[in-house]
């Protein structure tokens, strides 16, 4: 049998990923008319799969994602704008199904609650470093029986060690 290559098995991950990727929006979802179909696309490439958190629905696979996705065409099919469709998303699961949410007070954490972690772990990590080399570990003298002890068992050591 053969070795993989990690070329090899890199364009068999891709080609899994792909295969995942084209089961997302099934044909029995597609809308007969191309124009509203590709405004339905676009939209729910902007809209967040709210079970994946990282993936538009119009990537995801999850049953969530395939409702969202038929609801976006149902709005459109009744004539509503691409605007009016996001706003009803967000009327209903908030800023969060936007995959690039706007910047307001609502969002903030969004938008800066990565960077206040990462600032908070890199503040956590210099005090911990900081604190640490302040202390010096002061060795501490042995007794005189620990001491007799020690040279005992390196003598009966250095009797087993050498050879002669």
């Amino acid at each position: 049998m053969p070795r993989l290559t990690w070329l090899s098995l890199l364009a068999l991950l891709a080609l899994v990923f792909a295969a995942r990727l084209a089961l997302a929006v099934q044909p029995g979802e597609m809308l007969a008319d191309p124009v509203l179909e590709a405004r339905a696309r676009a939209i729910s490439r902007d809209i967040r799969c709210v079970v994946c958190q990282n993936e538009s629905i119009d990537d995801s696979a999850a049953d969530l994602a395939a409702d969202l996705r038929r609801l976006v065409r149902e709005r459109l099919t009744a004539g509503d704008s691409d605007d009016q469709v996001r706003a009803f998303l967000v009327a209903r699961y908030g800023d969060f199904v936007l995959l690039d949410p706007p910047l307001k007070p609502k969002t903030y954490l969004l938008w800066y609650g990565p960077i206040a972690i990462f600032l908070l772990a890199v503040a956590a990590a210099t005090v911990y470093f900081r604190r640490r080399r302040g202390v010096t570990l002061t060795p501490i003298p042995l007794t005189a029986d620990e001491a007799q002890r020690l040279q005992s068992l390196l003598a009966a050591d250095g009797e087993r060690r050498d050879p002669a």
